[in-house]
């Protein structure tokens, strides 16, 4: 059972998604179900976990909505607002959506004071595990040492780390990157999606080389039990095909059991998410 954690789905509004800018005109149109299945079919991927990109209820119902109609979507990422007073009841909504795994907010270039560091946010974010719901991490690199302080607030929540964290691949910024990660990495419930790496990388010449010394930190820290393969599909056509993000993880898994490849490309997304497959 290979499954890809990290996908997405959106009907196109220059509105809704504004953060979608000039230079990004190849994923400027909707992103569906019918456009990522013959994908994941010649890939090999069996499932998938669809997650949010807009903060609202309806494309979350959307989501899982399109879950209920296309089995290889196994989970669904939502959105909720974390920063109401009550969103004890919010919650208890959501709770018979089989599909519904665990919630994201975009934080990512936020102030710290938006999310990290703001006490109704993290009393609410404490209030997933209650209802077994996860939580997405969504943050760039400069953003790591107040997410080290946020999840050292939350040891009983299950957390997923997106895209290693948004390390300054380009740049080839590391040092400063490997020691946060190391850090992060001692929460016991804090997994890593191997995943949204291409698009931090050089957009026009990036190779597989530039990536391996950030995967291979998240698996030295986070261990093989906690990491999982995501694609960012479609996020991922700006700086390369479905096909060649799967071929720069399969490479750096050569280094790997074959237990151990199949915890990264599957079993461990199933027990982080809870899926019902396979």
């Amino acid at each position: 059972m290979r499954i890809d954690a990290h996908q997405h789905f959106w009907n196109y509004h220059p509105q809704t998604h504004s953060w979608i800018e000039d230079h990004m005109q190849v994923i400027r149109k909707d992103f569906l179900p019918s456009d990522l299945e013959p994908l994941i079919q010649s890939s090999g991927i069996d499932a998938t976990v669809a997650v949010q990109a807009d903060e609202s209820d309806a494309e979350t119902e959307m989501l899982l909505r399109l879950a209920d109609q296309y089995p290889f979507i196994a989970g669904v990422v939502g959105w909720i607002n974390l920063k109401q007073v009550d969103v004890e009841t919010n919650l208890a909504k959501w709770m018979p959506e089989k599909h519904l795994k665990g919630f994201r907010s975009i934080m990512q270039g936020t102030s710290n004071e938006a999310y990290l560091t703001n006490s109704l946010f993290i009393n609410n974010v404490k209030k997933l595990s209650q209802f077994n719901f996860t939580y997405d991490l969504l943050v760039y690199h400069d953003q790591l040492p107040a997410l080290i302080h946020f999840t050292e607030q939350l040891p009983d929540n299950k957390l997923i780390l997106d895209h290693l964290g948004k390390p300054a691949i380009a740049k080839k910024e590391f040092k400063a990157w490997r020691e946060q990660i190391k850090e992060l990495s001692k929460h016991p419930k804090l997994y890593c999606k191997i995943s949204g790496m291409i698009t931090e990388a050089d957009h026009l010449n990036w190779s597989t080389n530039d990536l391996l010394p950030y995967m291979e930190t998240v698996a030295e820290f986070f261990g093989t039990n906690r990491i999982c393969f995501g694609s960012d599909w479609p996020v991922c056509l700006l700086a390369g095909s479905y096909q060649r993000v799967i071929d720069a993880v399969e490479q750096f898994a050569t280094q790997l059991t074959k237990e151990e490849q199949n915890k990264l490309f599957g079993q461990n997304t199933k027990e982080f998410y809870n899926l019902s497959i396979g």
